[in-house]
């Protein structure tokens, strides 16, 4: 099962930039949509400042991204946060003077020349790379296109707005270390990234989700919590403390419950595998770079990056009729990918994690039925959430295995099954597994922000063909089943990292680590409050006592900072009457009820799943 874990850039950390693209793409800078040309142009109007208050810089790219745009430096010292504002007051002055953006051409080698003599050695490389491969080729080079603001003139293909004064408001984010070209042995240059938008408002509104996001990166808030941490004895893994384990087993728990509502079959496949099952199953060829090898005894072995092709060695295991099937082994496995140091990120981008995997074996004629009912799982399991997920279909990729009938066969077969379950989606042109098109679960979290999560893949190629699977029909004729590989959660660490970003860490009843503290007022109460433990954990609740000497308002200031759900305080009063007055994490004081009915009301509420 392929697991797309999210690049998330991280300001003030030196990132491995994907810009290992042709000389092409570097000069194209721009990006689609009306904001694109106008933060393009913001990049511009950067690289200008910066040019101008730190004399001999040399300039690497500015693209667009999502939200904003970024130029790279190579710059006589480094930058502080201190040159931030100076730098925009510079931009300022130049947005305010409505320089218009004035687009001119010379022949490369004209081009090349004056670049050279300004010592902008990475924009010379941009062209050299150019006429190598128009000679490569055979082709002439096209003219090379500049764009000049003022007194600034780039390397550039566009677009650009008309002018400088067309620039929205605009706001510097902060800066990062990016290698030329993506190539840690090139060059290391200064980023600096900034974002742009139509109206002041916008932009506001962009900077207070930013700053909430900051808020709730899962990193501060996983530490601040208690929940894992991260140790270089072992980079891009995390190491679990009780309560993230507890976030875990729970997720765990659920996950196993719906499947045996479902009929999986729980199994667990070796960890180290041999090249040769990867070499059968294709993934040697296009995946080996992010595979740890390991030797031994002359065979070469590897940490497997995933599930798939092991559990077709236990479908085999025995001869298969047409009753067997559907066949669906479900498998919490550990994977491991070897993914560059700079692109590790908390636990949205790690190099071991752990999947809800299964592999499904159907009939052909059950295969409609079978995807309805995984998306209907979907469905359930994000409503525990109470997320809204949303499904687009994607579809053969130029680089694929197998007959492409069994292709078109599998394109078509998903497009029933969307059909049968009267769900909408959004078709992804070639944007497939090598091996299966593929359908992909969206959600949105609570500050708008889009992830990809669970992912089903409809497989009549990679495991039935390779692997040479079958089962014997009615007639007692061997046919070939269809793979499906699915997971919903996917890489629980991920799954865990975006939902304590989408809680704020402040995590529904039935999720979290701990669902209630009991806290005495004085040490003549610790028995009773033990006592109300026990009660609550007798119901299967996560119950803690605070026995520390601390204060009782220091005590329920503690829990709130936990993000706790329930706290109780238990006195004199309380004690007598055997009663509860409970208070929410949010500060709301809820009537008194009796310990039992109180610990049957949250056990309730854990069992419903339910997000408040």
């Amino acid at each position: 099962m392929a697991d797309d874990q999210d690049d998330i850039a991280v300001e003030d950390e030196v990132l491995e930039a994907p810009e290992r693209g042709s000389a092409t793409e570097l000069m194209d800078h721009g990006a689609s949509g009306e904001l694109g040309p106008m933060r393009h142009s913001a990049a511009h109007v950067l690289a200008e400042a910066v040019l101008d208050l730190f004399p001999g810089t040399k300039l690497g790219i500015g693209p667009v991204i999502e939200d904003g745009f970024y130029y790279d430096f190579l710059l006589p010292r480094p930058l502080t946060p201190d040159d931030l504002p100076k730098i925009e007051e510079r931009m300022r002055a130049s947005i305010a003077a409505d320089h218009p953006f004035e687009l001119s051409e010379e022949t490369p080698e004209v081009a090349r020349a004056r670049l050279a003599e300004q010592g902008q050695d990475f924009k010379v490389e941009i062209i050299d790379d150019l006429l190598a491969a128009s000679k490569r080729d055979g082709t002439s080079m096209p003219p090379t296109t500049f764009y000049r603001q003022g007194p600034f003139i780039d390397l550039c293909r566009g677009p650009h707005v008309v002018s400088t004064g067309k620039i929205g408001p605009f706001k510097l984010l902060g800066t990062a270390g990016g290698y030329w070209r993506g190539d840690e042995k090139r060059p290391m240059l200064q980023r600096v990234y900034g974002t742009a938008w139509a109206t002041q408002q916008e932009l506001d509104d962009y900077l207070w989700r930013r700053e909430e996001a900051r808020k709730r990166d899962h990193r501060r808030l996983g530490a601040a919590l208690d929940l894992f941490s991260f140790h270089d004895v072992s980079p891009g893994s995390a190491f679990w403390h009780p309560k993230g384990q507890s976030i875990w087993r729970t997720l765990e728990g659920a996950m196993r419950e719906l499947q045996a509502r479902r009929g999986y079959q729980e199994v667990s496949t070796p960890i180290v595998v041999a090249e040769k099952l990867w070499r059968q199953s294709g993934h040697w060829d296009l995946y080996r770079d992010n595979m740890f090898l390991v030797e031994s005894e002359n065979q070469t072995f590897s940490l497997k990056p995933m599930n798939c092709p092991e559990s077709t060695y236990i479908y085999r295991s025995h001869l298969r009729s047409y009753r067997d099937l559907p066949l669906r082994f479900s498998e919490f496995g550990r994977l491991h990918r070897n993914e560059r140091s700079g692109t590790l990120s908390g636990l949205t981008r790690v190099r071991q994690f752990i999947q809800d995997d299964a592999h499904l074996y159907v009939r052909p004629d059950r295969l409609t039925d079978e995807i309805v009912a995984l998306l209907g799982e979907v469905n359930e399991s994000y409503g525990w959430f109470g997320l809204t997920p949303r499904f687009t279909f994607a579809t053969k990729p130029d680089k694929a295995i197998g007959d492409p009938a069994l292709w078109e066969r599998a394109e078509q077969l998903t497009r029933e099954a969307f059909a049968a379950a009267d769900i909408s989606y959004e078709l992804k042109p070639k944007d497939g597994t090598f091996y299966a098109p593929k359908i992909d679960i969206y959600i949105d979290d609570a500050l708008g922000r889009e992830w990809q999560m669970a992912t089903i893949q409809i497989d009549l190629t990679m495991l039935p063909e390779r692997f040479d699977l079958t089962y014997i029909d009615e007639e007692g004729k061997p046919q070939r089943p269809i793979a499906i590989h699915r997971a919903i959660y996917g890489s629980l660490e991920r799954f865990i990292g975006i939902l304590i970003e989408h809680f704020g860490g402040a995590f529904p009843l039935w999720l979290a680590p701990v669902q209630a503290v009991v806290i005495p007022i004085a040490d003549r109460h610790i028995d009773a409050a033990r006592e109300l433990a026990g009660v609550l954990r007798g119901r299967g609740l996560r119950v803690e006592v605070d026995e520390s000497s601390n204060r009782m308002q220091y005590k329920i200031r503690t829990a709130q900072e936990q993000k706790v759900p329930y706290m109780v305080v238990l006195g004199d009063r309380e004690i007598e009457a055997r009663t509860a007055s409970p208070r929410t994490r949010s500060g709301e004081q809820q009537p008194a009820e009796d310990w039992d009915a109180f610990a049957d009301r949250l056990a309730e509420e854990s069992r419903a799943r339910t997000v408040t």
